[in-house]
């Protein structure tokens, strides 16, 4: 990881690439795991510059699970990132239309797929691979969705938990590109990049399992 010391880019600077985009995300989560944090963005004047626009610079689809809040873990503040969270990162038309809003209309460079350890959605689609029993009610609408991720993993041999999660955030990095036509262009043209990465909750590190496009200088 980056050194936690790299300051966060100065006020009206913002990262405009993919690759500036993800040193600006690692540079935070390093300060975060130091204990370093430098809390950007969260004062009374940046609150009122904000009421007008709104111009972050990186897109965060992650787990709703609530150990793994996105604008803490990156040391992030108010107007830095466009998050959008379900139970297991699954994927519908209305996430793939707000993912599309961030890229089309807000002009982010940059979406990061957030898992995690010890993620109870992906355990319950596990659960119901092995027992055959889905859950009631919506859940099994979330099991459903992350259910190919424990099967792919599982054929290539790879059946313990951790790899089934990451398993789990490569299949959405891709699944996110094959639905979304003006996703795939946007990284097809380099004006994008996906990045997914798994948040260890002990340690606090955010780990890259999978790259679409380039983080690359």
């Amino acid at each position: 990881m980056p050194d936690p010391t790299i300051p966060h880019h100065r006020p009206g600077i913002r990262p405009s690439t993919p690759a500036q985009a993800w040193a600006e995300l690692a540079a935070g989560n390093a300060r975060f795991m130091a204990d370093e944090r430098h809390h950007p963005h969260q004062d009374i004047h940046d609150r009122q510059k904000l009421t007008s626009k709104q111009r972050p610079f990186a897109i965060f689809f992650g787990c709703a699970d609530s150990r793994v809040a996105a604008e803490i873990i990156f040391d992030q503040g108010l107007g830095d990132l466009f998050v959008v969270r379900t139970a297991g990162h699954v994927m519908d038309p209305s996430v793939l239309g707000s993912l599309e809003f961030g890229v089309g209309v807000l002009g982010c460079p940059l979406i990061v797929v957030l898992g995690h350890d010890s993620c109870g959605a992906v355990k319950a689609a596990i659960d119901a691979s092995d027992t055959g029993s889905m859950p009631p009610g919506f859940l099994r609408d979330i099991v459903e969705r992350i259910t190919p991720s424990v099967i792919s993993a599982r054929r290539a041999g790879r059946d313990d938990v951790k790899e089934i999660e990451r398993e789990h955030v490569r299949a959405t990095c891709q699944l996110m590109r094959e639905r979304s036509t003006s996703i795939a262009e946007a990284v097809q043209g380099g004006r994008l990049a996906i990045v997914g990465a798994e948040y260890d909750l002990a340690e606090g590190e955010a780990r890259v399992v999978d790259v679409v496009g380039s983080i690359e200088h």
